[in-house]
């Protein structure tokens, strides 16, 4: 009974206050989106919503099921629950059933099961497990390179179903390394990437005219040749301004990053056009602007940024969302759950829900931060991160900030395998926070 009570008072109410919040407000979300006047029951198990509920249940039962465990689980069976969880991956490929075009799902009857969501709490408990081993620094090569493995076996597995937005979820455990020690470059690096990737797409169909002559450079190439001729300018300068002892050095790393340059922008070509199914590559076009299919796959943003613009500021009061009453945004109950917040509630309700959110995951930063124990400080590092990406790509999908890669908002967007995951991801840390006083420095 002592126990017991100990457990109560070292819960963070106000982090469970937030989900509880979060959860019951995109159940009716879930229920506007498909409210139906003919069955407006919303405890019907027959409609989305409730199913939902159900999930609802269960996700509450699991997290009292973490509460009253022993946390000292989670670190011992790091490796057996990340190896289980590949293995599970590895077997929806062969045994799955096949949704929209991927094998994701496991169907049990009319109940289906996603691996992919619990493979990142399984990912995240590996390594966190992993950087808490003795002798191993984030400032050690192999340490990068180990990590680097665990985090791609399952974004590999997943590639392969294939879900690409699930995938760039693993991207997100780059800010927990941050967090560790990982150098600041890597993230220069990446933000660099993504600005050359950018710059390849937007040019790669132009043609570029060559200077004092009727030739023109298809977009790809001028980009390469800009490259070299970039490089060649750098070691220019470097020769003639740099002291002599720094010459070699720095003409040998900017000739290194000028060759990175451009074997990435090559892959960047090469993905888009060989990787890449024309469906993806016709959404990234769209998100870019070099093309216009209203009524084919741009129909889905277009509609989510019409249904969220005519909600205006204070919305259109709940269960009067007219463009998501009439079915006219597809996956609005999932992918695009969204617009129906900012239909029926504006900019305000929208703000909120945002807001929600960015609180749960400064909350989590914060509670990380207090922790003696490593592993839970760098879970819950791991938890912060997931739930950022995921928040970040699905609302820009909404708005035409992301290209449409198809991932949930956190308790919003229908789905039993996704509640549950965020759940698990969320309650593990909490429980591991309740022990942190018990943890010696």
């Amino acid at each position: 009974m002592i126990r017991r009570s100990e457990i109560l008072r070292s819960i963070d109410w106000i982090t469970i206050i937030i989900y509880m919040m979060l959860v019951l407000f995109g159940w009716l979300i879930i229920y506007s989106a498909g409210y139906d006047e003919q069955t407006p029951n919303i405890f019907d198990i027959d409609k989305e919503y409730g199913k939902q509920f159900i999930w609802i249940i269960v996700s509450i039962i699991l997290g009292i099921f973490i509460f009253i465990s022993d946390y000292t689980i989670f670190t011992r069976f790091a490796y057996g629950t990340y190896g289980m969880f590949m293995l599970l991956l590895l077997a929806v490929l062969i045994f799955g059933k096949e949704v929209n075009g991927a094998k994701s799902w496991f169907g049990f009857g009319g109940v289906g099961i996603q691996p992919s969501e619990f493979a990142k709490f399984a990912t995240t408990l590996a390594l966190s497990k992993y950087l808490t081993e003795p002798n191993v620094k984030m400032d050690n090569v192999m340490t990068k390179v180990n990590s680097f493995i665990i985090i791609s076996i399952p974004a590999v597995l997943i590639l392969l179903q294939p879900d690409t937005g699930t995938v760039l979820v693993f991207l997100g455990f780059i800010f927990m390394m941050y967090r560790e020690g990982l150098s600041g470059n890597i993230l220069l690096f990446g933000l660099l990437s993504i600005i050359l990737a950018i710059g390849t797409l937007l040019i790669k169909t132009s043609s570029v005219s060559v200077p004092f002559t009727d030739y023109k450079l298809e977009g790809l190439y001028a980009i390469l040749l800009f490259l070299i001729i970039l490089g060649g300018v750098l070691i220019a300068a470097t020769q003639r301004f740099i002291l002599p002892r720094f010459r070699k050095k720095l003409t040998f790393q900017i000739i290194g990053f000028t060759l990175m340059c451009l074997a990435f922008t090559s892959s960047v070509n090469y993905a888009f056009n060989d990787v890449l199914s024309p469906h993806q590559q016709t959404r990234i076009n769209i998100l870019l602007g070099l093309e216009q299919d209203p009524q084919g796959a741009g129909y889905n943003v277009l509609q989510s940024k019409t249904s969220i613009g005519s909600g205006g500021f204070f919305g259109k009061g709940y269960l009067n969302g007219t463009l998501t009453k009439f079915k006219y945004v597809p996956m609005q109950s999932t992918d695009f759950i969204f617009c129906t917040v900012g239909e029926e509630f504006g900019f305000i309700g929208s703000l909120v829900v945002v807001g929600l959110f960015m609180v749960l995951i400064l909350r989590l930063v914060m509670l990380a931060e207090r922790q003696r124990s490593s592993f839970a400080r760098i879970f819950g590092y791991g938890a912060a991160s997931i739930f950022f990406v995921h928040l970040a790509i699905n609302i820009g999908m909404a708005v035409g900030l992301a290209p449409v890669i198809g991932i949930p908002l956190p308790f919003f967007s229908y789905g039993g395998s996704s509640l549950l995951g965020f759940t698990l991801l969320l309650f593990v840390f909490l429980k591991l926070d309740t022990e942190r006083l018990a943890v010696l420095r």
